[in-house]
């Protein structure tokens, strides 16, 4: 059964790969959803699959790219937006 979570992740992780890192994490685990820069500093993750997927995102979203400095992670339960395709970085 697929369902969705969206992450909020503060620290060092833009200018640091962050979301390309996390699209390449995506994308081999079979999600889809997006990665993009908000205006405060953090990364917003969207990601829809498998909930043991979604579990190894969220692990890997709490450590990151090895240039990133994650000091936390917020996890909340999402609706699919209807386009969905792919993972995509903005």
């Amino acid at each position: 059964m697929s369902r969705c979570r969206r992450f909020f992740i503060a620290g060092r992780v833009q200018g640091v790969s962050y979301r390309a890192g996390t699209r390449a994490k995506a994308l081999q685990l079979g999600l889809t959803g997006f990665a993009r820069n908000l205006d405060d500093g953090r990364v917003e993750v969207l990601a829809c699959g498998e909930a043991d997927k979604l579990a190894d995102l969220e692990r890997w979203l709490h450590k990151g790219p090895s240039l990133a400095v994650v000091t936390k992670v917020e996890a909340e339960a999402a609706a699919a937006p209807p386009d969905l395709d792919g993972f995509k970085t903005a």
